[in-house]
């Protein structure tokens, strides 16, 4: 399992970004107002990958007193650390991309103005649920292992 590459997960959030702002064109009208803390939800995600790496860095790191991480407990803490980042970076771009659809129509739609609040903590929440995938991908590093190189050809 290679680390998370940052251009996947913008490139991720440009085509999630790009779908919203088709679907938001499409069929904002349609759609119930959002409540002010629908992306907020992701922030539970990000607290427990918070959580796990600081639970678990000083078990990988073999520090003095601490139980070793199993194998398939490490494997499935860096699964959980990819899906967060990229599920993060996934809804930043939808969110980013509803703001998108919102800013301009602010000053004439009220609805738009109603829904730009909650289309804001949902891209912050995105942006600290993204944060913590990495944090916990770091932390569950192998100090044992180099560096990995940066190579192109993924």
């Amino acid at each position: 399992m290679t680390f998370t590459q940052p251009r996947h997960l913008i490139i991720a959030a440009v085509v999630a970004a790009a779908l919203a702002y088709v679907g938001c064109q499409a069929a904002y009208n349609g759609l119930p107002r959002l409540p002010a803390l629908a992306g907020a939800t992701l922030l539970l995600v990000a607290a427990i990958d918070v959580v796990l790496a600081q639970t678990m860095r000083p078990r990988i790191q073999r520090k003095p007193g601490t139980e070793p991480v199993e194998a398939l407990t490490a494997a499935r803490a860096v699964a959980l650390a990819k899906a967060s980042s990229m599920a993060g970076s996934i809804m930043g771009g939808v969110w980013l991309g509803l703001l998108g659809y919102l800013l301009p129509l602010r000053s004439t739609v009220s609805a738009a103005a109603a829904d730009t609040p909650a289309a804001v903590i949902g891209l912050v929440s995105a942006a600290v649920l993204v944060a913590a995938g990495l944090w916990l991908e770091h932390c569950l590093r192998n100090p044992d292992e180099p560096e990995e190189p940066d190579d192109d050809e993924e």
